[in-house]
């Protein structure tokens, strides 16, 4: 019972009616922003951050979490209906969602991905409810050398998981750990990387970063891409799945919710690998697995739940160890240290009202998606047909005018240009932003960390595996960091033989 009570404390939290209304405007947001091409939940929750200024740090949260999990909802809506995914992690659900749609099935797919995204959701709070606590206690046990370990695996895993080159992402979080450097050296006071400059003096603030990289980048990359033809929505009809449709998915939404679920605790891992993974067990399981890509039921239940449940479970890392698992969780993160709020395994013992009121939110939060989900699809295509002519220059003024009031400063507004531009440049040149504010984000405490560990080890670098946690963590960076090279290795290795083979066939 004594388990239960911060559980059921963290329930009237979410019972507020201030909490209650911000919960719901998170979700709708959320579902908004997923429609909307181009314009993800990171780059939303980094143009929304300087309103979390004036809110109660639990009220702050909790919208800016209904954001994130509404947006994967919002992102079904236009896959099944436009064959245009509003989020990247309903990408997959255009390959079957969509020729459900064009077989009259529009309602039946809405449908399923609805039930299946609260199914997910809601077995992901369940276990965040009971999993968060006890990786909490044994994140207890962490000193200075194993949160060294645990921020240099973050940021590797982050940058070798993540989509495209893994070149291109170790670069970009090699950018991000400098730019953390920038200001004053907290342990001697020196001032570096500031160019005598006195705005640079105490760091580049995170906010202007997230801004510029997610928010503005992410609006002169997707006017750019504004090319697209316009689609006609499928029509929707009876959104209730049959029961042969429910049977058939079944074993699908199950899969998908503990398959989610732990993608989504990874580091680099979260919804849109998840939604790709449950997409090719469910392929690889089918007994005809040509039916996908040409109406299946299961490759829109899957992937629907899988990226449902890795939405939430990804809130694990972060608030009980302080290591935000993918881009969307590292604008988290600042959003908490905006509120003066530090995520770690402290969270649940000093702040309990906020770790258990933003965790019960999502049980509210999840309902109010699934009664919400069918009956404003209407609305939501109408929305689509907001020029981005429109859309873009609007979102661009409302960014620039959060930018400027965080500190009344025209040096971040400054600031965000730069990295607006930045990251139209990184988008454009295939290199994604999130390992750079990853990176960024984990940067001071990688430093902190490293440079507390040789204080306390007397400089001994060996000391590190002379403690059993950070000697596992390192371990596991050794490996991940040595595995690519193993399997390019590998891969020259097969070519070759391959090649040798060649010639005999041909004789």
């Amino acid at each position: 019972m004594d388990f239960l009570q911060p559980v059921l404390n963290g329930f009237t939290v979410v019972l507020d009616p201030t909490n209650l209304l911000y919960c719901l405007i998170g979700v709708v947001i959320g579902m908004l922003i997923g429609v909307l091409p181009g314009l993800g939940p990171a780059a939303t929750i980094a143009i929304l951050l300087p309103l979390t200024y004036g809110i109660e740090p639990v009220t702050a949260i909790i919208m800016l979490s209904g954001i994130f999990y509404g947006a994967q909802y919002g992102g079904t809506i236009t896959s099944v209906l436009l064959r245009l995914p509003g989020e990247a992690s309903s990408v997959v659900t255009v390959f079957d969602g969509y020729m459900m749609a064009k077989q009259g099935r529009a309602g039946t797919a809405l449908g399923i991905a609805a039930i299946g995204s609260f199914i997910g959701g809601t077995v992901a709070i369940i276990g965040l409810t009971f999993l968060a606590p006890l990786v909490a206690g044994f994140a207890l046990d962490f000193g200075p050398p194993e949160y060294t370990a645990l921020a240099l695996l973050g940021i590797l895993l982050v940058a070798t998981i993540s989509n495209g080159s893994k070149l291109k992402a170790l670069i970009a979080a090699g950018i991000g750990l400098l730019l953390a450097t920038v200001g004053r050296d907290s342990f001697t006071g020196a001032e570096r990387f500031t160019f005598g400059n006195l705005n640079l003096a105490d760091g580049i603030d995170f906010v202007p970063v997230a801004m510029g990289l997610f928010g503005l980048g992410e609006i002169l990359h997707s006017l750019e891409e504004r090319h697209r033809a316009a689609s006609v929505p499928a029509k929707v009809g009876n959104v209730w799945p049959s029961r042969k449709d429910l049977k058939q998915s079944s074993g699908a939404i199950g899969r998908g919710s503990v398959l989610g679920f732990f993608l989504g605790i990874l580091p680099g891992g979260g919804a849109t690998i998840a939604s790709m993974a449950a997409y090719a067990v469910e392929k690889k399981r089918a007994k005809n697995p040509e039916r996908f890509g040409r109406g299946a039921v299961e490759g829109v239940a899957g992937p629907e739940t899988a990226n449902n449940a890795a939405a939430t479970s990804s809130f694990i890392p972060l608030l009980t160890l302080g290591i935000p698992a993918n881009a969307t969780m590292a604008l988290m993160f600042g959003a908490l240290l905006i509120q003066g709020v530090t995520p770690g395994p402290q969270l649940v013992e000093n702040d309990p009202e906020l770790f258990w009121g933003v965790i019960n939110s999502m049980y509210i939060g999840n309902i109010l998606l699934l009664m919400m989900s069918i009956p404003l699809v209407g609305i939501f295509i109408r929305i689509l047909r907001v020029r981005a002519a429109i859309l873009a220059p609007v979102t661009a003024l409302i960014t620039m005018l959060g930018a400027y009031t965080i500190n009344n400063s025209m040096f971040d507004v400054l600031l965000v240009v730069f990295f607006g531009a930045v990251g139209y440049l990184m988008k454009k040149f295939g290199f994604e932003p999130g390992p750079l504010v990853l990176a960024f984000v984990l940067g001071s405490l990688l430093e902190s960390s490293l440079r507390r560990s040789l204080l306390v080890l007397d400089g001994d670098v060996m000391g590190f595996f002379s403690r059993p946690i950070s000697a596992s963590l390192l371990v596991v960076f050794v490996f991940v960091a040595v595995l690519p090279l193993i399997q390019s290795a590998l891969r020259r290795r097969k070519a070759a033989a391959q090649a040798l083979e060649l010639p005999k066939e041909t004789v």
